[in-house]
């Protein structure tokens, strides 16, 4: 186990290093606009991270052990689709309710 002084040392570095990292865009970037070629690339962020973080969810869930699940995977491209289609809302929607209706029907 760690020292009591250690755990509050890494805990202080840690909070101060997320408080600059933060600080970084915010205090620094807060007042400016950014160059047109920062936000070309920051427009895509979130289009790039976003399957990153679903991805293994849907692939290898926690729930079923690691193994694909159908079900999973058919709701994903539900909430894939309507989300192309409709909003993120919809797709939310979409994907939550297919989920949850072939796991009541298929057991």
């Amino acid at each position: 186990m760690i020292s009591d002084t250690a755990f509050w040392a890494l805990t202080i570095c840690l909070g101060i290093g997320t408080f600059l990292i933060r600080f970084s865009f915010l205090g620094l970037f807060g007042g400016r606009t950014l160059p047109d070629w920062a936000l070309l690339h920051l427009k895509y962020v979130g289009v790039a991270v976003f399957p990153a973080l679903v991805t293994p969810l849907v692939l290898w869930p926690e729930a079923t052990g690691g193994v694909t699940d159908p079900v999973r995977v058919i709701a994903a491209l539900a909430a894939f689709v309507i989300g192309m289609r409709v909003s993120v809302v919809g797709a939310i929607v979409a994907g939550m309710g297919t989920l949850y209706a072939l796991q009541f029907l298929l057991g």
